[in-house]
Formats: structure tokens, sequence, C-alpha cells
């Protein structure tokens, strides 16, 4: 979900780095989502004060971050529902 070019700046940055410096120099950068957009700066803010050892880290801290916005079907499943006459209970499979 963080684009090529939020890739490339946050392999460019030095590590160690804190949440603020990514803010600083990132932070008016936009994700595109499934139902509109978010800057670095929201989705670093509401995770509070960390240091990230590599890019990778801060990606994933990017990804922990972003909204329900980054969600393309709200409540979709691909498993099937449970079939009537289980109780609620799953059937078994053999």
């Amino acid at each position: 979900m963080v684009y090529t070019s939020t890739n490339a700046l946050f392999d460019e940055h030095a590590y160690p780095a804190t949440t603020n410096e990514l803010i600083d120099n990132y932070g008016d950068e936009e994700l595109e989502l499934a139902d509109g957009t978010e800057t670095v700066a929201d989705a670093l803010g509401v995770l509070g004060q960390e240091t990230f050892e590599s890019a990778e880290e801060a990606r994933y801290a990017v990804y922990t971050g972003l909204s329900s916005a980054a969600i393309g079907r709200v409540g979709y499943s691909d498993r099937d529902p449970t079939p009537p006459g289980c109780d609620g209970q799953p059937p078994v499979s053999f």
C-alpha cells in the first residue's frame, strides 16, 4: 500500500529514524487507499513515538497506522457462511 515514491523515500532515509523524523520529512506524502487518501503523517501519527531500524520497519508502521479507508470491503470474507443445520459450528471435513 505504501506506493513506490514513498518506498523510495523510506529506502533513501538514514536509519535508525524516529516517528517525528519521518513525519517531518515525508508527512505530506499522500497514500492512495481503497476508499480515499491519507498522508504518511496521518498513518504514523496514531502510533506514538517509535524508533525504526530500517525502511521495512517504517513501511510496516505506516501499514499499521492506516485507517479503515485502506480496507476494500469492510466485513467482507471469502469464507463460505456456516451451512444450515450446523448449529453455528463449521462442518467437520475429512
